[in-house]
């Protein structure tokens, strides 16, 4: 098939590594594939190195910024529409809400004949403004209508999809996002080494972050969360992998806690330093306040961390509340320190819960197996006829 994928912009992030990680695998599997992206900026790093090593086609396309710009915005709908016509695709298959919305409008204007969107999160949550919110939905349920499948990264993206009326539950199928799982091996590490690094002894516990310093990404509760955890266990030392737009502001709060001291910021990392990373931990807190799946919560069960996270989202897929972690009520930062403080006094049950993790996310999070089968709905699209695709969608 000759495929086009469509995404806002190739920082390192979640829905990018899935993204490039799906081209990779069909352009393996003998496909003709093409990934377009807008603009890569910012401090949260890039991907396109490894992109353009990719072997597939890549088209950069500089109006499709990830900003609300009408003018802006029309031009990289046209400009999609261009390319989409000229390279004659089987298949569009967009990625996150802005491409997502633009791509799925050029597709209709270029009659092409199967469209994809993939929920990697919702592009109207819980942080943002009713008035927000309200837009984005619309814009979601228009964009649907030019759409034959839709996919989420968890069951969770299914509930809140039908609840906002985007299309039917029946409609909709999860293909959780892949991972190169063979990389998340807790035996290829030198624990000791990492820690030393940092200058954590063995007998202090980390508890680690990987997330951008961006203010939806739950620092605000993290916080407090780490001081109310250092005050009841002395042996804590905290290590925030990531970097963002929010860092000074951070740094200064961690100043007026008088946890600086106990706190190691790593700056950004490269997804192949990740795991090696991870392996340096003894807990995972996990507290984005707005997500798809949390892939550094599977990452770190991959490496038989244990994660304590907040009840939302696609998480409670993951997190497996006394099974391979420890599951937190929305906004309750007194449990979320307890959870802490609890795990931080018993190794063994540290140890149960990881290593039902990673048993848990070895064969779910598997790469190839979220590329077969994003393959599979791809043949069975094109097997369908076209007039009966999208009979089912909103048509208000």
């Amino acid at each position: 098939m000759r495929i086009i994928h469509v995404i806002t912009r190739l920082i390192v992030g979640g829905a990018q590594e899935n993204t490039i990680l799906t081209c990779e695998g069909l352009h393996e599997h003998g496909h003709d594939v093409t990934l377009i992206s807008g603009p890569t900026r910012g401090p949260e790093g890039s991907l396109l190195e490894r992109v353009r090593a990719g072997g597939y086609r890549y088209i950069e396309i500089p109006e499709l910024v990830r900003q609300i710009n009408p003018w802006l915005d029309a031009r990289a709908q046209r400009y999609l529409e261009i390319n989409y016509r000229e390279l004659k695709p089987d298949l569009v298959h967009t990625h996150s809400s802005k491409a997502g919305i633009l791509g799925r409008l050029a597709a209709r204007d270029a009659r092409v004949p199967i469209v994809v969107h993939t929920i990697h999160g919702m592009s109207f949550n819980r942080t943002q403004p009713w008035l927000v919110r309200k837009a984005f939905a619309w814009l979601e349920r228009r964009a649907a209508r030019h759409t034959d499948a839709i996919v989420t990264v968890a069951d969770a993206m299914i509930d809140q999809a039908t609840s906002a009326g985007i299309c039917p539950r029946e409609n909709m199928t999860t293909v959780y996002s892949g991972m190169e799982v063979e990389a998340f091996t807790p035996t290829k590490y030198d624990r000791a080494a990492i820690r030393r690094s940092w200058g954590i002894g063995q007998e202090e516990i980390v508890v680690g972050t990987v997330a951008r310093l961006f203010r939806r990404k739950g620092y605000e509760q993290l916080l407090p969360i780490m001081a109310m955890a250092a005050r009841r266990e002395p042996r804590l030392r905290f290590v925030w992998v990531g970097d963002g737009a929010q860092r000074e502001q951070y740094e200064t709060e961690l100043d007026r806690l008088g946890l600086r001291e106990r706190t190691t910021l790593t700056g950004l990392v490269t997804p192949e330093r990740v795991a090696e990373v991870l392996a340096g931990f003894d807990i995972l807190a996990h507290a984005s306040q707005w997500e798809g799946l949390p892939r550094g919560v599977v990452q770190a069960l991959l490496m038989q961390v244990p994660a304590v996270a907040w009840d939302l989202d696609g998480t409670p897929e993951v997190v497996l509340d006394g099974q391979t972690g420890r599951l937190i009520p929305w906004g309750d930062t007194a449990a979320f320190a307890d959870a802490l403080v609890a795990l931080a006094a018993d190794a063994d049950l540290r140890r149960r819960l990881g290593t039902a993790g990673r048993r848990h996310c070895l064969d779910r999070f598997d790469w190839r197996r979220m590329v077969s089968e994003l393959e599979k709905l791809y043949h069975r699209l094109a097997d369908s006829p076209r007039r009966t695709r999208r009979t089912w969608w909103p048509r208000r």
